[in-house]
């Protein structure tokens, strides 16, 4: 009877790797990843199976975005923003702003203040100063949020808001903030805060979406002040790390009618965490400090097209001049690698800041398996030396920079939602060329014949890391 048993459970699972197989072949991303799942599916679906279930599921299913072609309350509530933003509307005459837009499905904005915050000190006193003059709203979320000194006071900062009228909502990414305590949460919610976590595995028809994340960072004050960038809550993020020392990160405060793409992103998150459509008396105001054009990108695994790979390619391709790039996380694509070798080759200054500590072992050493080729191309590789890097920027040419949460490896361009601010603006590609200079200046160039020295053993170790570039 046991062997009938087991006999029969044998069976189960190979009809189930072969079902598997067939839906990793209607659905993989590429025809190398379709290959390679049909394998081991069919011959070893004891492990393939669940493997497949929990990382190789090209989309996070059952989120619905307002911006796609569902009629949802939330897509009609939303249109309704759309339509007082219009006089605000920048009409990108540019064809490479156009595809930007089209990207993001969002519009370009005209009326704009953009404020580069360089790390933790600057961020978190700009953002405790915006909380406290809220008056009407406050939108906020982390991927990160710790219960350390940093996090108890942007708990003390949002509870006073709380408490003296202003309508404030919570949400955190459950992986990421793993080890936020239920007492942070219930402080929150005992001031009247409404809290969630984003909850990537919602509900029984979504429980295997384990390998997703809610990696944006955004925050909004009545409609009018926002903040992105490469900051979570936690006091590494000021640089009170003993293992990472200096912390060097950038954010972006955003004042004027571009912060509606920041309300969007967060209602979409809100309203999948939650159910909840969120309705607010929101008219957009220009910012009476600068007047710059804004289209904020959101992207991540529900979007119909690979949209933060898409915009990275796009950033290479736009370059003529130079092509400045930060990543504390640089494993890319083919795609995006093969980019940046063309764009070396045909004169454009190509530079690529990295980490030189590393955070995540897996992706700093599979950075090794193509950097060779990269450096052959003409690509300039540097490692920041002061402490970590974790600042997501571009900048391209003199003409426009991006700022956000994309990291350039697959996990950003697949698996995680997040949230970019592309500026086309001469006067912000300067000031974003000054700090990156700065950056520069305190990092070392790597050189080939470096990468080519390594020992054999680290070599391996490097190929062997890059296998698992797709779920890093």
């Amino acid at each position: 009877m046991t062997s009938w048993l087991f006999g029969l459970l044998i069976l189960a699972l190979h009809l189930l790797g072969m079902l598997s197989a067939v839906k990793a072949l209607m659905s993989a991303r590429t025809s190398q990843g379709a290959i390679a799942w049909i394998l081991s599916l069919v011959t070893v679906p004891y492990l393939a199976v669940p493997a497949y279930w929990v990382f190789g599921r090209p989309r996070f299913y059952g989120y619905v975005s307002a911006r796609g072609e569902r009629d949802t309350v939330l897509r009609r509530v939303l249109e309704g923003y759309r339509e007082r933003v219009a006089p605000y509307l920048a009409g990108a005459r540019e064809a490479d702003v156009r595809a930007v837009e089209k990207l993001a499905m969002m519009p370009m904005t005209r009326g704009n203040d953009a404020e580069l915050l360089i790390d933790g000190t600057a961020t978190f006193d700009s953002l405790f100063d915006g909380i406290d003059a809220a008056e009407d709203y406050i939108l906020i979320q982390f991927f990160i949020v710790r219960d350390d000194d940093l996090g108890h006071r942007l708990s003390e900062h949002l509870r006073a808001a709380a408490e003296r009228g202003v309508w404030v909502r919570f949400l955190y990414d459950e992986i990421g903030s793993h080890a936020l305590p239920e007492r942070y949460l219930k402080a929150l919610r005992e001031a009247g805060i409404e809290v969630s976590a984003f909850h990537s595995s919602r509900g029984l028809r979504h429980r295997f979406q384990l390998n997703f994340r809610n990696h944006r960072k955004i925050v909004v004050v009545d409609g009018y002040q926002g903040w992105i960038g490469g900051h979570n809550v936690g006091v590494e993020y000021l640089g009170q790390h003993a293992r990472h020392g200096h912390w060097r990160d950038t954010h972006l405060k955003l004042v004027g009618p571009s912060v509606l793409g920041l309300q969007e992103a967060f209602w979409e998150d809100w309203h999948w965490a939650t159910g909840e459509v969120i309705r607010l008396d929101w008219v957009p105001r220009e910012s009476d400090q600068a007047c710059r054009n804004v289209v904020i990108v959101p992207s991540g695994p529900a979007d119909p097209q690979e949209t933060a790979s898409l915009l990275v390619q796009h950033a290479i391709h736009r370059a003529h001049e130079r092509l400045w790039i930060t990543s504390p996380y640089f494993v890319p694509d083919h795609s995006v690698q093969d980019a940046l070798r063309l764009a070396a080759m045909r004169g454009v200054d190509v530079r690529i800041m990295m980490p030189e500590r590393p955070d995540h072992l897996l992706v700093f050493l599979s950075a090794f398996s193509f950097l060779p080729d990269m450096l052959r191309a003409g690509v300039r590789v540097y490692r920041y030396q002061p402490g970590f890097l974790h600042q997501k920027v571009i900048l391209i040419d003199q003409a426009a920079a991006c700022v956000g949460t994309v990291n350039l490896d697959n996990r950003s361009f697949r698996l995680n939602f997040e949230v970019t601010a592309f500026v086309p603006d001469q006067g912000f590609a300067t000031e974003v060329e000054t700090m990156l200079e700065r950056d520069f200046a305190n990092c070392r160039e790597v050189s080939l014949e470096e990468i080519r020295s390594r020992p054999l053993w680290k070599k391996l170790v490097s190929r062997g890391a890059y296998l698992f570039a797709p779920v890093q």
